[in-house]
């Protein structure tokens, strides 16, 4: 499994440029995810630096605001069949001030003012009033009520991911994909405008990545929605997919002021029925042993560790949590270059790299993470092997993994392909929104990987 090439179209409908639209892409979790399950994907994203690292990558990428893109070059957005993304969402983090929180009774209200008015003229002055990330939550309806109302038709596929807080407004979501308020205008035989329903199938609900093979526990609020066409019947009925690994149950135990007196002499192991055990951090790093000696900031960890959390626990900032060898990791966020690795004797170890961030979130050890923010580009990033699970139960798909889940990936495309790519995303004519660190060095630190040599050359964490 890897992928130095460019990405092949294999659509059983040829009528679409791509199989996956994933706004707000970031580096590309979801669109590694869409890969390893056959399908092409491109990316809208504003982040220059995130932009950059999908260039090596190899991903189809558009340099973007994913709000402009929809209001003033909407002929520009490729036409595809499946519609994914996972807004930005630091305002509706537990991590952040919550204004999100506070709005989401407001943002549910204008999902139905947006079927009312699919322009949303109305939305819009209304959405001046909140925090500005806030109503990006309502783009990936926006972006269906402009393809059914340019003629392109409803996506036939939804996947959305945010915080557990967002859970409420994929509540509204289903409600009105479900239930027949979204109209398709058509001119009957008369030449009269009639306004057929647009339902979908939807199943939502919050799910922990450590239950899919990621080895870091991660809540995160799901959507998938699938369009009833009368000319479809599919065998299934639409659903999330179910677990594959245990869950990962937290055993608090109260500070003694000395991290290394928290290191028992034997972990607890999961209890173990049909699913697998849950993956550890060790057990995903030495998987990715090969791909993460090639990024030039491998470190070995094959003895025992364990990790000391830059966050709190039950309230208290000095009571720090504490997770195991092997055990999954805490969420990994861009914070997690001040995650405190030690010994068995409570010596520090090296910070976690970028790369070893990455296989964390289940990315390949060699994905090529590229330009400056490296550690919030990680962080925000849908891990691919979650992703893999949840586009294949939107889409019927069953991911298939290779043994101990470890993709590969490449490292980064040949410079000519990386120049192409950065050519379509920010064609001449169209000015860059954030400009592209390329041709810059990554940020040289302990938690910092360059590109490879001899290949091409956000705001707090979700």
């Amino acid at each position: 499994m890897s992928n130095p090439e460019p990405q092949t179209h294999d659509s059983e409908d040829r009528s679409f440029d791509y199989d996956v639209l994933d706004l707000f892409a970031g580096p590309g979790g979801l669109d590694v995810a869409a890969h390893f399950l056959g399908l092409t994907s491109v990316g809208i994203e504003l982040d220059g630096n995130a932009c950059e690292t999908r260039y090596r990558a190899g991903l189809p990428t558009i340099h973007a605001d994913v709000t402009v893109m929809r209001k003033e070059r909407y002929d520009e957005v490729p036409h595809t069949r499946v519609l994914a993304g996972g807004p930005p969402c630091q305002s509706f983090s537990i991590a952040g001030k919550g204004a999100g929180r506070e709005a989401l009774d407001t943002v549910t209200e204008l999902i139905d003012e947006l079927i009312e008015d699919p322009e949303g003229q109305l939305v819009d002055k209304k959405l001046e009033d909140l925090d500005a990330r806030t109503g990006l939550v309502l783009e990936p309806l926006r972006y269906l009520l402009k393809a059914i109302n340019s003629g392109r038709g409803p996506y036939r596929y939804i996947v959305l991911e945010q915080v557990p807080a967002v859970y409420a407004v994929w509540d509204a979501y289903a409600r009105v994909l479900a239930g027949g308020a979204i109209k398709r205008p058509r001119l009957d035989s008369s030449g009269q405008v009639q306004n057929d329903e647009v339902r979908y199938e939807v199943d939502y609900e919050v799910l922990r990545t450590e239950e899919y093979g990621v080895p870091q526990t991660r809540k995160r609020a799901v959507l998938v929605a699938r369009l009833i066409d009368g000319e479809q019947h599919p065998d299934e009925p639409l659903k999330l997919p179910d677990p594959t690994h245990d869950r990962f149950i937290t055993l608090r135990q109260k500070s003694t002021g000395n991290d290394a007196t928290l290191f028992p002499v034997e972990s607890k192991e999961p209890e173990t029925n049909s699913k697998k055990p849950w993956r550890s951090m060790h057990t995903a790093l030495f998987a990715a042993k090969k791909e993460l000696d090639a990024s030039h900031h491998s470190i070995s960890r094959d003895s025992k560790f364990y990790v000391v959390s830059n966050y709190g626990s039950g309230g208290d900032p000095k009571n720090r949590g504490i997770r195991h060898w092997d055990q999954p990791s805490f969420t990994v966020t861009g914070k997690i270059s001040r995650n405190r690795p030690m010994n068995a004797s409570g010596k520090p170890l090296s910070r976690f790299t970028i790369h070893e961030a990455g296989v964390l979130q289940s990315f390949p050890g060699d994905f090529p993470w590229c330009g400056k923010d490296q550690a919030q580009q990680v962080g925000n990033a849908v891990p691919p092997v979650f992703g893999m699970h949840v586009l294949g139960a939107a889409l019927g798909l069953a991911p298939s993994f290779p043994d101990g889940l470890n993709l590969e990936w490449g490292g980064s495309v040949d410079a000519l392909r990386s120049a192409d790519l950065r050519l379509g995303g920010c064609p001449p004519e169209r000015a860059c929104p954030t400009g592209h660190p390329y041709d810059q060095p990554a940020e040289d630190s302990s938690t910092t990987s360059r590109p490879r040599t001899g290949a091409s050359a956000k705001s707090p964490s979700k």
